[in-house]
């Protein structure tokens, strides 16, 4: 029996162009029944699919109909069915942030790219950086940080100049942004298992927000961040578009 497929597109015109040649072809089941969810957008888009279906584990089969199309497929009409049975799939695990506001209020979210902190104001942020519980950076002082994947380590993390990470390294990026002290640190990779804890120093005079992925909280004093081993998201790719292989050449690239 073939997988029950469904779709969901974003609002850039060619992916609805896109959507509604493919319903035409393919018998369309209801998202939150499918097996395969086709995805059909960019990068962005794909992020969204990924959060939206979260909790249910269904595969994400993704093609390029937006502006970034890293995490995508190339996209035909063509043999939709046999191009999902025989692509392969990828798990990853996403980052897990706790941030605690100047008021002590917890905020929760996932991130399957990365957790950033950006100062929120002219002045740079001051941060205290701890894995594990054992402080490594008693001062950082720059715009912010980034917490990022292996699947995110291409994306906001590369333009920080942070390293590439290939998917099977079980490794995380901790990469600083316009780092001004110490100026000459530039991150660290840890053990995917590390926990990491970032303290915001001086909060009011020097505010701080913290991203998961879309999840924006304002005026954060700590932010604690590892990855949830408990969730998996699947991913499938052509072979002929295989993301670990994308990963490695994308090292190579002037």
């Amino acid at each position: 029996m073939s997988a029950k497929i469904g779709f969901e597109a974003s609002d850039a015109p060619a992916a609805q162009d896109a959507l509604k040649e493919l319903i035409k072809r393919y018998r369309a089941t209801k998202a939150g029944e499918a097996d395969v969810i086709v995805a059909l957008g960019g990068d962005g888009f794909m992020l969204e699919t990924l959060h939206k279906h979260l909790r249910r584990g269904v595969a994400i089969y993704g093609m390029h109909r937006g502006s970034v199309g890293f995490l995508m497929n190339s996209y035909s009409p063509e043999k939709l069915e046999e191009r999902i049975a025989a692509a392969r799939p990828v798990g990853v695990h996403p980052l897990a942030m706790m941030a605690r506001d100047q008021h002590g209020k917890e905020h929760q979210a996932l991130a399957i790219n990365e957790v950033s902190l950006l100062r929120q104001s002219r002045q740079t942020s001051k941060l205290r950086i701890s894995v594990d519980g054992l402080v490594q950076l008693d001062e950082l002082m720059a715009d912010g940080i980034i917490v990022a994947t292996p699947v995110g380590s291409t994306a906001y993390n590369l333009s920080a100049h942070g390293p590439i990470i290939p998917l099977a390294a079980n490794v995380l990026a901790l990469t600083p942004i316009s780092a001004f002290r110490p100026r000459r640190w530039r991150g660290a990779l840890l053990p995917h298992a590390a926990r990491v804890r970032l303290d915001i120093l001086e909060p009011e005079k020097r505010p701080v927000s913290a991203t998961a992925d879309f999840t924006e909280v304002r005026d954060v004093a700590s932010v604690e961040i590892r990855e949830n081993s408990d969730v998996t998201l699947t991913m499938l790719f052509d072979p002929e578009h295989n993301l670990e292989e994308r990963v490695l050449k994308e090292q190579f690239l002037s």
